[in-house]
């Protein structure tokens, strides 16, 4: 198995090299490599992942938050439209899940889509006592199982990727055993420019990253075609967490 990565963050900087000129506006919506339902599956790791632990041309694209209703309407559709599978870490109470789920939830059902816990009040799990980590986790869990029908354990995203062995613990305690972290970011949080995203996009688009984006701000719905050229062009094929582990293992 792939030794754990650094965040990305703590990587040394690579030059942004090969960037993707905007798509004409009558190109036909693009569809993502489709990925193979018998690709084996690697055991769940005690703690947290950062990469995926496969040599073959997959990434994990994960989006938090969900701050921007809109946004969250627009990935689901991509999602539905382009094929594309994705990790959502949601914060169940942010507007727009809601909405969403007659979209998403037919992608959860058939596999392409795949629904993690990003707690609910979105607070620094360092600065929560245990009981507090574990009640912002469940109460988001629970609000998860009413929308959409499913258990998120054991995969959750500790805000800001703040995590400890305490906070790590609390949340086992629980069920909810793996942090996911990332290696490499569209750094969308807030509010960006479309092309400042494609760059990182062009940056960290690459084998066995989890990447982290943000459904907050609708820069990255205006750029979903080129985003598919990229990943096309690298012949990468988006995996969920679920394709990658065994679940129950």
């Amino acid at each position: 198995m792939t030794p754990p990565r650094p965040v990305a963050t703590t990587l040394p900087a690579e030059p942004i090299t090969g960037a993707l000129s905007p798509l004409p506006a009558a190109t036909p919506r693009p569809v993502l490599l489709p990925f193979d339902p018998n690709t084996p599956k690697f055991p769940l790791p005690k703690g947290p992942i950062t990469g995926l632990p496969t040599s073959n041309n997959m990434m994990a694209w994960t989006v938090d938050d969900g701050f921007g209703a809109e946004t969250v309407m627009k990935y689901a559709e991509f999602a539905r439209d382009s094929g594309a599978r994705i990790t959502f870490f949601v914060c169940a109470g942010a507007p727009g899940w809601t909405e969403a789920a007659n979209i998403l939830n037919p992608l959860i059902s058939s596999g392409q889509v795949q629904i993690a816990n990003h707690t609910y009040t979105h607070a620094d799990l360092t600065s929560l006592s245990d009981s507090q980590i574990q009640e912002t986790l469940m109460q988001n869990h629970d609000l998860i199982k009413q929308m959409y029908g499913v258990d998120p354990r054991p995969f959750y995203r500790p805000p800001f990727g703040r995590r400890d062995s305490r906070t790590d613990a609390a949340a086992a305690a629980i069920g909810y055993t793996v942090p996911v972290m990332w290696y490499g970011s569209l750094s969308d949080s807030g509010e960006i420019a479309p092309d400042q995203l494609l760059k990182f996009a062009n940056k960290w688009f690459l084998p066995e990253h989890i990447v982290i984006g943000h459904a907050n701000f609708p820069a990255v719905t205006t750029v979903f075609p080129q985003l598919v050229e990229l990943l096309n062009n690298r012949n990468l094929v988006t995996v969920t967490l679920n394709d990658i582990y065994e679940k129950n293992a």
